[in-house]
């Protein structure tokens, strides 16, 4: 080859390499930049408008969304707070305190009704009631009040309040008094029990506790109002929403329901909005009256308004989450009346609403009860329906709001959360302001845009980090299409069979956690495997007043001599499957099993006041089962099982290989009772046998010796087989 061909070869390729190299910047910068140039002006408009409609439905959407959240949290926790109003009573009104102190409250009061005031004490308390509850009552209400028509007309109810309410200026001086030094009987038992509702009231943050016999008749209340010793069904208050609420839950005649009662106002509470939460008292399953408790109206304030800081919950400067009535007047006090009364009255007067409702609202300084929210979110709500909407507010304002229905029982709420327009829609206003500097600044800078080009090549890798992102977020089975190009494809590909492996291993992993599921939930309770979740390295418990009982069954190891092991297993599976099935109905946990014995218990994780006698049924059930499984094989089975109440231990033992245990005093008597024992029947000590009701039949059988010395030990007789 000559020189010259060489040389020539050589310029040839430089000439197509400079051609490539034009071709390639015509076919993509250039023709991209031509294309902007002439598209600019227009596309500024068109990305204004749209910025602009976006930006809009953005914030409306994420406002709605905030508003949305803040309305289920709001209705999630007033339900929350009336579910543990609800419990909480029901379990002061079982408690042997309260049951005993209604039925002694009611008879001390029977004893007070033959007597009469002196001329002395009935001028004071006809003063009290002319001087001090009428006048105060008549300023709260606006108008003329006749307090002869508050009098009590009852010995009882006059002698009470002669003693309890008038001498008080105030509720406060009134529920500090523990005797007011009368040498009556009622005060007496008043000393007695007084401490414990004044507990209740101050740690429940009740407004007050009232105590109610069977005639309608207030025999308690902790803050010794004018309703103290009157009749609730033909005193001055019988309509009031308390003696309604007191005639459903009686006349119910069903222990451990509560009725609920809406916000009114409440005459002994001046004419102040009250609602009650009444329960009926019952003694041996026959009612003897019934608790009822004034609504915590500041917890119900201060969940609606996050703790008294609006904004801190999500709400902004102008944001508010309020309750509605079915009457459509408040339920929760309006925010702009805490912060700024003058400019609340000035609102409300601008939307309609009449002087003397915004007189009244400021001078109780809430609007509960008092202010109408007559909007179409209010409307909506109280149709039963939830959801989102643009309208005037309570106060006239422009708002956003969202509502819906609030559950609880006896009482038709609905929830409203709401903010102004203005500040929703605040920064759509910066927002265009540099959208337009922005278009500006883009139209004279337009070529650099080209380097917008880098989209073109990074969209397929973005989808790939959306993906991942998706699978770290959770999302299984994610696939992407990176692209036409051959590198791309492949990496897509790869990344699709990782997911599906991923997917693969991740439903692997959810098999085997819900097998260590059932695994934990078959070996231990609830509560320790929420310790041993938390890492707790030793866990342990000690418990009081727990029935205990260790059962074996007689004959079992000659039955199963002949037998094989697997099938004397699954005969053993079998009645211990019975077994637990039997104890879910009286509450009855078990504990384990060996071919020895069956330990199980009552009031181990959820404390139950009668689980002496719980017990003592599961174990007759129990001995049923095996009688029945006798006559099912033909063979000679009967159970022996020692019964005994007191303290014991639980716990998981061992490191390695972890097993929960029971162990204690009870334990032990109730093992040392059957295992004592040559004859099957069921055994109790003479402490869990005090805890029987009178129709379970007992008779002795020896003693047994304690640490605390001899024990009798009784045989529970079973009635025959029908």
């Amino acid at each position: 080859m000559s020189k010259s061909d060489t040389e020539s070869e050589k310029l040839d390729r430089e000439r197509q390499g400079a051609s490539a190299r034009r071709r390639r910047g015509l076919s993509i910068q250039s023709t991209v930049l031509v294309m902007l140039l002439a598209v600019s002006v227009t596309s500024n408009v068109l990305v204004g408008v749209i910025g602009y409609v976006n930006a809009t439905d953005s914030l409306r959407d994420a406002a709605f969304q905030r508003l949305i959240e803040v309305r289920d949290s709001r209705t999630r926790e007033v339900e929350r707070l009336f579910s543990t109003i609800e419990r909480t009573i029901v379990v002061h009104s079982r408690g042997q305190s309260v049951i005993d102190a209604t039925g002694a409250f009611s008879a001390a009061m029977q004893q007070l009704d033959d007597g009469e005031l002196d001329d002395e004490q009935l001028q004071a308390l006809t003063a009290y009631y002319d001087e001090v509850f009428g006048p105060a009552l008549g300023e709260s209400t606006g108008s003329a009040v006749d307090p002869s028509a508050f009098v009590p007309t009852d010995p009882a109810a006059r002698y009470l309040q002669v003693h309890y309410t008038a001498p008080h200026a105030d509720f406060a001086a009134a529920i500090s008094v523990d005797d007011a030094g009368d040498g009556s009987e009622w005060s007496a038992v008043h000393a007695r029990y007084h401490d414990y509702f004044r507990s209740m009231t101050e740690f429940l943050d009740y407004e007050d506790v009232l105590l109610i016999d069977e005639r309608g008749v207030v025999v308690y209340s902790a803050f010794k109002g004018v309703d103290l010793g009157t009749n609730l069904l033909d005193g001055p208050y019988r309509l009031s929403n308390l003696a309604a609420a007191y005639d459903t839950a009686v006349g119910g005649n069903l222990l451990g329901e509560v009725t609920f009662t809406d916000i009114e106002d409440y005459p002994p509470s001046l004419n102040l909005p009250a609602g009650w939460a009444v329960t009926p008292i019952g003694r041996d399953g026959e009612v003897i009256g019934a608790m009822a408790v004034e609504l915590p109206l500041d917890r119900i304030s201060g969940v609606m308004t996050a703790g008294g800081d609006t904004s801190e919950g999500g709400l902004g400067e102008t944001g508010e989450a309020y309750l509605v009535g079915i009457d459509g007047l408040m339920r929760s006090p309006s925010r702009l009346l805490v912060s700024d009364a003058n400019a609340f009255a000035e609102a409300s007067l601008a939307a309609g609403t009449s002087p003397e409702i915004v007189d009244l609202a400021v001078a109780r300084g809430t609007t509960v009860g008092v202010q109408p929210v007559r909007t179409e979110a209010a409307a909506a709500a109280i149709a039963g329906q939830s959801g989102t909407i643009i309208a005037n507010d309570y106060l006239g304002r422009d708002s956003l709001a969202a509502y819906g229905p609030v559950n609880i029982d006896g009482i038709d709420w609905v929830v409203v959360a709401e903010i102004d327009t203005a500040e929703a829609f605040a920064p759509v206003t910066a927002f265009t302001r540099n959208l337009v500097i922005s278009s500006a600044v883009l139209a004279l800078v337009v070529s650099v845009l080209s380097l917008l080009l880098a989209r073109v090549f990074v969209s397929p890798l973005r989808r790939l980090a959306r993906a991942a992102q998706r699978i770290a977020a959770g999302e299984s089975g994610v696939t992407v299409d990176a692209g036409s190009s051959d590198e791309l494809m492949s990496v897509s590909t790869a990344f699709n069979d990782m997911s599906r492996s991923l997917q693969v291993k991740a439903e692997l992993l959810d098999e085997q956690q819900a097998e260590s599921e059932r695994l934990l939930r078959a070996l231990m309770p609830e509560p320790v495997i929420r310790r041993y979740r938390d890492g707790d390295q030793t866990i342990a418990e000690d418990h009081v007043d727990v029935s205990v009982l260790y059962a074996d069954i007689m004959g079992f190891e000659a039955f199963s001599r002949d037998r094989g092991s697997e099938a004397t297993l699954e005969t053993l599976n079998e009645l211990v499957r019975q077994f637990d099935e039997a104890g879910a109905p009286f509450g009855v946990e078990h504990v384990r099993t060996t071919t020895k014995g069956y330990l199980a218990s009552c009031g181990l994780t959820v404390p139950r006041i009668d689980n002496a006698r719980r017990m003592v049924d599961y174990a007759i059930e129990l001995t049923r089962i095996v009688d029945r499984f006798s006559a099912q094989w033909g063979v000679s089975l009967a159970l022996r099982a020692g019964i005994d109440l007191g303290e014991a231990s639980s716990g998981l033992v061992g490191r390695a290989h972890m097993v929960y245990d029971l162990w204690g005093d009870a334990v032990n008597l109730a093992f040392r009772l059957q295992a004592e024992r040559v004859e099957s029947g069921i055994f109790v000590t003479d402490r869990l046998a005090e805890g029987l009701p009178a129709n379970v039949r007992l008779v002795e059988a020896g003693v047994i010796s304690t640490a605390e010395g001899e024990q009798k030990v009784w045989r529970v007789e079973l009635e025959p087989a029908t």
